[in-house]
């Protein structure tokens, strides 16, 4: 009886683990910012291809562009954190809000700073806004990770 119930065990542990993708609100929140920069790197490979095939074709590739697409391939760690967290939400977003955008600033100023011709074509953004969006993931998870504990 004993080895059965030990293998019931093992049975319920091995229907546990079926479930192999973890929920973005169980994790630290260093697991959302490495996701998010990996989906931003593909975004931006992504990007890279589309401006590849535009320069082809005579297409001048946009900074914005670049950072819608960046950010659409990116949002779904913030995504999930936000739909599995619990009030106060809104405080939360608004912090990761916040950050998003002292940092994204902060970024840009820095990058016109180092490359001043960067600034004219919008990269410095880009790369302010880059660097910012796991920052704000990061924020967003340290908000909402306290509410999540039982």
């Amino acid at each position: 009886m004993a080895g059965e119930e030990g293998a019931g065990e093992g049975g319920e542990g091995g229907g546990n683990d079926s479930a192999r993708r973890p929920s973005w609100a169980a994790v630290p929140a260093s697991e959302p910012v490495v996701s998010t920069v990996l989906l931003e790197l593909a975004g931006l490979a992504l990007y890279g291809v589309v401006a590849l095939v535009g320069w082809l074709i005579g297409w001048q590739p946009s900074p914005h562009l670049a950072a819608l697409t960046t950010s659409f391939a990116a949002v779904g760690p913030a995504a999930e954190l936000y739909h599995a967290g619990r009030p106060p939400r809104r405080l939360a977003v608004t912090a990761a809000l916040s950050t998003l955008v002292v940092v994204s600033l902060l970024g840009a100023a820095a990058t016109s700073w180092v490359l001043p011709p960067a600034a004219d074509q919008g990269i410095a953004l880009l790369v302010g806004y880059v660097v910012a969006l796991p920052v704000g993931v990061a924020v967003l998870a340290r908000f909402l990770g306290p509410a999540q504990t039982p």
